[in-house]
């Protein structure tokens, strides 16, 4: 696998994956009929904001990553970030490979943490996934997603140093 810096010819393979997640509306707290433009201008966001996508030997894009700054200003020293895995290249390593190199990536562009403001707490996988990786749970915020089959869940505040 090869985690690379996403350019505008890899939105035509990220786009259906994206979609799909952001429409079951389990994971994110996007609106889940988001459109195609509204959901490219979240994905690749201006710099210092950085899009990534892990690919396979034959450039099938796996899964794909963003980062930025979480906050403005004094806030610009933490970065926030996001990943998406194709369901049907889940289980392989994708995330976890997404999210070593984008804290590597983090940390060389100088930001001194990571904080995830919103992951759904029913989010297991995720949320071991990146208690593996470091990151500890600060707080929950009650009831602040509302999931589609399990109702209003939890959403974690998520922090590690750099």
């Amino acid at each position: 696998m090869l985690i690379r810096e996403a350019t505008p010819a890899d939105w035509p393979a990220i786009w259906p994956f994206l979609r799909e997640i952001v429409a079951a509306g389990e994971t994110y707290s996007w609106d889940r009929d988001t459109d195609e433009d509204r959901a490219r201008a979240l994905w690749f966001k201006p710099a210092p904001g950085r899009t990534f996508v892990a690919v396979d030997e034959d450039g099938t894009v796996l899964g794909t990553a963003e980062s930025h700054p979480n906050q403005a200003g004094g806030g610009a020293h933490v970065a926030n970030a996001g990943f998406m895995v194709d369901p049907r290249h889940s289980g392989r390593g994708v995330a976890r490979a997404l999210c070593a190199h984008v804290l590597d990536r983090a940390r060389a562009d100088g930001y001194r943490a990571m904080q995830f403001n919103a992951v759904v707490e029913t989010n297991d996988r995720a949320v071991a996934l990146w208690e593996s990786l470091g990151f500890e749970i600060l707080a929950t915020v009650p009831e602040a997603f509302h999931h589609p089959h399990k109702g209003y869940v939890g959403l974690h505040i998520m922090h590690r140093g750099l």
